[in-house]
């Protein structure tokens, strides 16, 4: 059996919300979400969660989990996510568990399903990748951005040669719900992604995060309307 690992980082800080991993989110705090998905998720052999938050920590403890006391020093708004990880990492180790596969859960993006995360282990051991980053397909969006000096060029099509939109190649945002990889590439690269890397698609409405007071408003909807209400069936 292999051990599939679920590691949620879930610091203090944060400057969009305050205490951002602890506000309700359709009844529970947000943190509960991301917990309850890995618990029912079959192949997922444990779940750490790694914060420098006692007030976090404790809902880790309600819900029966691993807790890991993060050091303030890789708590910070400048401190790595791939820090937080091998620090985690390095202490589940450290009781001789040797790891085969990290997930990493955001916890800013409840907008996910247990099967999500089954399906994405399956297909990271079916094709031997190294990594796996989850992505939500964006649609033909003509994309601009505005350079140092003001001066506004599309990014991925010529303007000057305007296609149709049916004539645009499959786009896919990387959007954050989940990180798979083994710990030998994050310690190799200091990267989470790296190796064979693979790709989860997930549905497109899936892709959103939260981030500011008005996200939580619009990822309840999604997550009311379209998880919740399917759940209910």
């Amino acid at each position: 059996m292999k051990n599939n690992v679920v590691i949620i980082l879930a610091r203090s800080g944060s400057k969009g919300i305050p205490k951002k991993n602890l506000i309700k989110f359709c009844g529970k705090p947000l943190l509960a979400w991301s917990i309850q998905q890995a618990k029912n998720a079959k192949g997922v052999s444990s779940i750490w969660l790694s914060s420098d938050d006692e007030k976090i920590l404790s809902i880790g403890k309600q819900y029966g989990i691993n807790l890991i006391k993060r050091p303030k020093s890789l708590s910070k708004d400048s401190s790595s996510g791939d820090d937080g990880y091998l620090h985690a990492i390095n202490k589940i180790e450290k009781n001789k568990e040797k790891i085969d596969l990290v997930i990493g859960l955001q916890v800013t993006s409840p907008i996910r399903e247990s099967s999500d995360i089954e399906k994405a282990i399956k297909k990271f051991y079916r094709f031997k990748y190294d990594s796996l980053i989850s992505v939500s397909p964006i649609g033909d969006f003509y994309i601009w951005e505005k350079n140092k000096q003001g001066v506004w060029n599309s990014v991925n099509y010529n303007y000057k040669n305007r296609p149709r939109r049916q004539d645009f190649s499959p786009q896919f945002e990387e959007n954050g719900s989940f990180y798979f990889f083994k710990p030998k590439i994050l310690r190799k690269y200091k990267n989470r992604i790296g190796g064979n890397i693979g790709v989860y698609e997930m549905d497109f409405w899936k892709l959103f995060e939260i981030d500011e007071y008005d996200d939580v408003f619009l990822c309840e909807l999604i997550m009311k309307n379209y998880l919740l209400k399917k759940n209910r069936k």
